[in-house]
């Protein structure tokens, strides 16, 4: 029959430092660091933080690519959602070309100012933010012309009754994708 060793009081402290040390750094591993004015590699963007970027390059309707701080940041566009357009991921789905179309007639090459909320990036690790072009919301403007619905993911809602409102103007008039798209 063998004999079990006791685990001595420093030894248990050693692997109770050791299992805490592991769980910090998978932790770690989940943090995009960002500092408050969008530059990378510092701490995260506080809520209502404002950035200045120029757009550089629009991959969609609702995802961009600016240089901030003379850093390619990709942007993922906060409370709304476009149709996806063809990709190496995707499928062209109604009204995706039209609405990638439209954010780069709108964007591509101007200077802008990202707003962050509470939720720095999204699961795919893109940074999240509200684009304001010339002191409008463009987020808002692109649901209220019909080319996005809203889509919120909380804790991100800062503006989900200014969306919703645009949602509800856009799909009455039947503008974009609500006067072109079958429902559902």
């Amino acid at each position: 029959m063998r004999t079990r060793k006791r685990v001595t009081r420093s030894e248990a402290v050693r692997i109770a430092a050791i299992v805490a040390a592991l769980v910090l750094l998978a932790a770690c591993d989940r943090v995009t660091p960002v500092d408050r004015t969008g530059s990378p590699g510092v701490g995260m963007p506080s809520a209502g933080a404002l950035a200045h970027a120029r757009v550089t390059r629009v991959v969609d309707g609702d995802t961009i690519h600016v240089d901030l701080d003379g850093v390619d940041t990709t942007i993922r566009l906060i409370g709304m959602d476009t149709p996806e357009k063809e990709g190496p991921y995707t499928h062209e789905e109604c009204f995706g070309r039209e609405a990638s179309a439209y954010t780069e007639r709108a964007l591509a090459g101007r200077d802008i100012q990202l707003e962050f909320d509470v939720e720095p990036t999204d699961r795919y690790d893109r940074t999240l933010a509200y684009v304001w072009l010339d002191g409008e919301l463009f987020d808002e403007r692109i649901v209220a012309d019909g080319y996005a619905v809203v889509a919120t993911f909380p804790p991100n809602v800062k503006y989900v009754d200014r969306f919703l409102s645009a949602e509800r103007a856009a799909r009455d008039g039947g503008l974009g994708l609500w006067g072109s798209c079958p429902a559902g």
